[in-house]
């Protein structure tokens, strides 16, 4: 039977062992990152492993590589998970081309259309590189692109954009750019070098460490040259493993975090919290960002003898039949109003121009200006222009009179000007509004929401531009959008926030934050979380430092021994993440 001085050595030895196993990868990987030049939190922490082991104190060593490696498990679940923005925004890319050769298709990649080709673009597919339509009209839906959820209508001699989805019927184009130089390619492009470009952040704890670090090995040098005591030195070590630096962050974060997902705020990794809470300028996009994102009925006018009601009736009655957007926007609004519609009879529609036909005996045509005034036999100039505040109307004729028009428009959300009142309360300074629509249609959308500085006409290249712009005077940026043509901005801004309470997609992948209820409010809630969110893990890592200060001096003088002072430590860290834990509130 082995003697207790046997069993304490053989215990010695075992311990010894499994601290040098469990802690030469924490060490291994501080060493590394001192050669890449970066000042790291876990540099006492390796100094005190080391020593721990060398000295023969094994359970003080091993305590420091639990607390170590629990603060790095703690982060890694707070962690950064790699973003597959620009993997979707290439998968869904245009892959097929159809080229025409004489009365031949042929099907062959995008990548191989060369410029001048003849391309054909059937329903319900998408543009696979810029061209200019020279054979057949329809109803391109460019929100991929510019966000807008209103569809162009385009006829021979428009040029039109890559990854732009065709309405109702067949397009033919010839192509003036390859699809690598095309307006989609340029988008993934964009966003590919956003990504590389936005540089990471140093961990605050690091940014602590920059300073506690020469001040606890500068209290290690003092305790031995006036002692001599290598035991000393290690309890010193010991209880100055920053422990607070290493758990309260990811412990505030991670709270942080789940805090913001009881609101559906769904914040990707810590950098992305420390960001929120630092943010000086939010710049907006317009459509489904500060409006709802799909077109509604703004006015209805009539022209006597006609009545509003008449003609929203007989127009839904016939935009019934129609598979357009627009078509089924009047034909529900005029339902939701006045209940069952008339029946139609004997309809004829001309893709992307309009549609005629008899509803309860009356001729009706709805359609656009000059599709109306086809149908009349009368000047485009004899309907009149309607509202002139309208982006897109439909115009209205029954039984060869014109009887009025039906304006569409992009509401705005409610509650936007409340939501610019209490982003200043937090801190931040500007608010922009980045808008692909007309520079009149934001302006207005700008003016309801509080937003002075308003830019329209905007590509997403333009978009991204600016927001580097923005940082480069050294704004911290937060980017607000919805939709694949707000991606390059949303990776090029310090954070990018999506809603996508209907389906982010490319954008969601994009950003940093995504917001999944239908609530712009949820973006100033955001902010309000990381700056609590912060707020507490500083005040966690300087409480935690005091107290590690205080416990330095006991064990430089002689009064706590390694292990004592390790589980000294053990009771800092509690408090620390006591507190650090209030952020999940």
């Amino acid at each position: 039977m082995r003697s207790v001085p046997e069993l304490a050595a053989g215990w010695h030895t075992l311990l010894t062992i499994l601290a040098i196993a469990a802690g030469a990868p924490l060490v291994w990987r501080t060493v590394r990152r001192i050669v890449r030049g970066q000042f790291a939190a876990d540099i006492v922490a390796s100094i005190a492993i080391v020593a721990g082991i060398l000295l023969g104190e094994p359970i003080a060593a091993l305590v420091v590589i639990v607390m170590q490696s629990g603060g790095e498990a703690l982060e890694r679940r707070a962690e950064r998970r790699a973003s597959a923005a620009v993997r979707e925004l290439e998968a869904a890319a245009p892959r097929i081309a159809h080229r025409l050769d004489g009365t031949q298709i042929h099907d062959v990649p995008a990548r191989e259309v060369a410029v001048g080709d003849l391309l054909l673009v059937r329903p319900g597919e998408l543009v696979p590189c810029n061209g200019e339509i020279v054979q057949g009209s329809s109803d391109l839906d460019e929100s991929r692109l510019t966000g807008e959820p209103m569809p162009r209508t385009v006829h021979p001699g428009a040029l039109v954009m890559s990854g732009s989805g065709n309405g109702a019927s067949s397009i033919t184009i010839r192509a003036t750019a390859r699809a690598a130089d095309s307006e989609y390619e340029q988008i993934v492009a964009l966003v590919r070098t956003a990504q590389q470009s936005k540089a990471p952040l140093q961990r605050l704890a690091d940014r602590w460490a920059v300073w506690f670090t020469p001040f606890t090995l500068a209290v290690c040098l003092v305790t031995f040259v006036a002692t001599g005591e290598w035991d000393r030195v290690l309890a010193v070590l010991v209880i100055a493993t920053p422990c607070p630096l290493i758990l309260a962050p990811p412990v505030a974060i991670i709270g942080g975090i789940n805090s913001a997902a009881r609101r559906r705020i769904i914040v990707r990794n810590g950098a992305a919290m420390e960001r929120l809470s630092t943010v000086t300028t939010a710049a907006f996009d317009k459509t489904g960002t500060l409006t709802v994102g799909r077109p509604s009925i703004s006015a209805v006018a009539a022209r006597p003898p006609f009545f509003e009601d008449e003609v929203l009736v007989l127009a839904g009655a016939l935009e019934g039949a129609s598979g357009h957007m627009l078509a089924r926007v009047v034909s529900d609004e005029a339902a939701r109003r006045y209940g069952a519609l008339p029946v139609v009879e004997d309809h004829r529609e001309s893709a992307g121009e309009g549609i005629v036909g008899t509803v309860a005996g009356r001729r009706v045509a709805v359609g656009g200006r000059r599709f109306v005034a086809s149908e009349l036999g009368t000047p485009t100039d004899m309907l009149g222009n309607g509202d002139g505040a309208a982006r897109l109307r439909a115009y209205v004729a029954v039984d060869g009179r014109p009887a009025g028009t039906i304006a569409f428009a992009d509401a705005p959300r409610p509650a936007t000007r409340e939501l610019a009142k209490r982003l200043r309360s937090l801190g931040v300074r500007r608010t922009l509004l980045l808008s692909g629509d007309s520079h009149v249609n934001a302006r207005a959308v700008g003016d309801d929401a509080g937003i002075s500085d308003v830019r329209g006409d905007l590509l997403p290249a333009d978009k991204d531009t600016i927001v580097a712009a923005l940082r480069r005077e050294g704004e911290t940026v937060a980017m607000v959008g919805d939709g694949i043509n707000d991606a390059p901005a949303l990776s090029r801004a310090d954070v990018g926030i999506a809603l996508a309470a209907h389906g982010g997609g490319i954008s969601a992948e994009a950003a940093d934050v995504v917001v999944l209820a239908d609530d712009i409010g949820r973006v100033a809630d955001a902010i309000a979380i990381g700056k609590r969110t912060m707020r507490l893990a500083r005040q966690s890592v300087v409480a935690g430092l005091v107290l590690s200060g205080v416990g330095m001096i006991v064990a430089a003088l002689g009064f706590l021994p390694p292990v004592a002072g390790a589980l000294v430590q053990e009771g800092i860290d509690l408090a620390v993440i006591v507190n650090a834990l209030r952020a999940s509130r």
